[in-house]
């Protein structure tokens, strides 16, 4: 792999939750478990619920912050980007409803929207960096918004449930200049993991009209976590070698690490068997849980809001999805 830098600037970003606040030991109490076994098995404290907010109310909340912490407008922008595992409808596309939803004119702008699950925020900023370099656009926004809580098997998995939380959260990229932009990017995908995460309903595969009780038994997600985590133990070093080769980088080099928020266990050995440490992985877990595509820009916020991403850092953005897919990029902010 050739690296080729690509300008590009984070203008602003933001994040947008929803009210309710749900804490694993209430959780406990509701499923009759004994007090603390939430915690012990996910190491997630607390997430957000959405019970009275929707998919798009929260991208777009977010998608404004991100516009409010850029200094601009939404007629300034070119671009819009939905970026997420699960999307508000299967047809037409989120995106064009979030250009709406933020006033931007009829035409004056492009809008569609990118899934590789959670990894979806990382792929939609690797191809607006491009089409940044290529000048195509100028500014575009890239926003993930998740209801995670709409298909948990909390009755049949309540250690996979516990992990998850809703949320979304924003950016606002521009054309960089000054040595700001993506010095590399990596995507590999290992389909012997296909079956290990899965949420089958929803799209062709089962025909509601037909067996609408298949389609009802295939409404729940459903995770393998051990099956995953031996595949991502297994390739996952490599990847990063290739990745930070690509860059041109060595560990050393790196300054803070944005990875999606998968779980506690996978944070903590990803700082553990990289050789990065804790203290420069950026880790909203406890208190978040896993919001699938919305993690890594939610991380990415926290990590801009606490002071860790002046200008120049070396950033490693790093994630796995279902499929089972690697991705990252390393940037300077």
């Amino acid at each position: 792999m050739v690296s080729t830098f690509r300008p590009m600037r984070i203008e602003g970003t933001g994040v947008a939750l929803p009210e309710t606040v749900r804490l694993s030991s209430e959780i406990d109490r509701q499923l009759g478990l004994p007090d603390g076994w939430l915690f012990r098995r996910t190491g997630v404290f607390s997430r957000r619920v959405a019970d009275d907010e929707d998919q798009v109310d929260l991208a777009v909340r977010a998608a404004a912050a991100a516009l409010e912490d850029a200094g601009c407008g939404a007629s300034e922008l070119d671009l819009v980007l939905f970026a997420a595992a699960v999307p508000y409808q299967t047809i037409p596309a989120t995106a064009p409803l979030i250009q709406r939803r933020l006033g931007v004119a009829e035409g004056a702008a492009a809008a569609f929207d990118i899934n590789s699950t959670c990894l979806s925020f990382l792929s939609a900023v690797d191809v607006l960096a491009s089409l940044l370099g290529s000048g195509r656009y100028r500014r575009g926004l890239v926003v993930s918004a998740e209801i995670a809580s709409r298909a948990l098997p909390w009755e049949t998995a309540p250690a996979t449930a516990g992990l998850f939380g809703d949320g979304a959260a924003a950016a606002v990229l521009s054309a960089g200049s000054g040595g700001a932009g993506v010095v590399a990017a990596a995507m590999e995908t290992y389909p012997s993991g296909y079956e290990a995460c899965r949420l089958g309903a929803g799209g062709t595969r089962y025909d509601f009209a037909h067996d609408p009780e298949d389609f009802a038994r295939n409404a729940m997600f459903e995770m393998e976590g051990e099956a995953l985590f031996r595949l991502t133990l297994r390739v996952f070093p490599g990847f990063l070698d290739r990745l930070l080769g690509q860059a041109g980088w060595r560990r050393a080099d790196v300054e803070l690490v944005v990875p999606h928020q998968a779980s506690p266990g996978a944070l903590a050995h990803l700082a553990r068997k990289s050789g990065f440490g804790r203290a420069v992985v950026i880790d909203i877990m406890r208190e978040h849980g896993n919001q699938i595509a919305a993690s890594l820009p939610s991380a990415l916020h926290a990590a801009r809001q606490s002071g860790r991403m002046p200008p120049g850092t070396r950033v490693l953005m790093l994630g796995t999805s279902a499929g089972v897919s690697l991705g990252g990029l390393a940037l300077v902010s």
